[in-house]
């Protein structure tokens, strides 16, 4: 009996001694895991940080890159935007004095012609006040799609609105075809160039006008030649070097009247194009508005 009632007891030490060392494995188990886990957690933290730092590095890098590859469009469409150049030939018509005798070389070149396609910098920013730059949108918004097959050569309107919008005509030494109230105000600002600048007036010339096309390197981006609102102004024949930093004394005095009339100037961009003159937003959205341009 005796016996009997020894071996519960100790059963019972038994179970507690196997349940303490349970207890005890098991904490250092859950204490391990724990100290393993916040290494893990840790370590992943690092990682995490890591990437944050790299991918904001690649952001930046991207956002530079977009910011030059905007620059390269801007630049691009430009010189796409220039007509081309149409090949002429010119003859020098040598001047006479008051009797009809030639006049000697030096008294043919003048120095207040010269200077005129002298090369100058402008300050820029003052020029383009209150004038948007035509975008594509709005020019197919408000005039429409010149031709459907467009390429990068030069061809004709053949939408029939638009075509009926347009026609050549002479104004004092230019001839262009274009918009006809971009050819009334053309006219408008020749006049005013005769009376205030008749030297500039006499001098004027164009390296193109309406040219339907894409721009170059664009599938899809029309010219803004291709609308008969855009002209290329030469002074005495001499095309103003694209994107060089200078421009024409001539077409600095130019720009004040074609900005006057509304007309947007392509010396006011990043990289200047001095000789390039479109009409703005604004002004085409006025003649819209006025009839003079009828809505589509």
């Amino acid at each position: 009996m005796q016996q009997n009632t020894l071996i519960a007891p100790i059963i019972v030490a038994i179970g507690v001694i196997i349940a303490a060392v349970a207890f005890a494995v098991v904490t250092t188990l859950l204490e391990s895991a724990d100290s393993g886990a916040d290494l893990r957690l840790t370590r992943l933290e690092a990682a995490f940080d890591a990437e944050a730092a790299q991918r904001a590095r690649l952001e930046a890098e991207i956002g530079t890159l977009k910011a030059d590859l905007a620059r390269l469009r801007d630049d691009l469409s430009l010189l796409a935007n220039r007509a081309p150049v149409a090949s002429t030939t010119e003859t020098a018509i040598p001047t006479t004095d008051a009797e009809g005798l030639s006049a000697g070389e030096d008294e043919q070149h003048q120095p207040e012609t010269e200077a005129l396609t002298e090369q100058m910098k402008a300050a820029r920013e003052r020029f383009n006040k209150g004038i948007t730059q035509p975008r594509n949108k709005t020019m197919l918004a408000l005039l429409g799609r010149p031709r459907e097959d467009l390429g990068t050569d030069c061809r004709g309107i053949t939408n029939p609105r638009l075509k009926g919008l347009v026609e050549t005509r002479q104004i004092g030494p230019i001839k262009a075809t274009m918009l006809k109230p971009a050819l009334d105000s053309l006219e408008r600002i020749v006049a005013k160039l005769q009376e205030d600048e008749p030297d500039i007036a006499a001098k004027l010339g164009t390296a193109g006008a309406l040219c339907v096309r894409l721009i170059r390197g664009s599938n899809s981006s029309v010219s803004n030649h291709s609308f008969g609102t855009a002209i290329d102004i030469t002074l005495q024949g001499e095309l103003d070097p694209f994107a060089d930093g200078t421009m024409q004394i001539g077409l600095v005095i130019l720009a004040e009247h074609f900005n006057a009339e509304g007309w947007y100037w392509g010396g006011g961009y990043n990289r200047e194009d001095g000789m390039h003159f479109e009409v703005g937003e604004e002004t085409l959205q006025k003649w819209v508005d006025e009839g003079l341009i009828p809505s589509q």
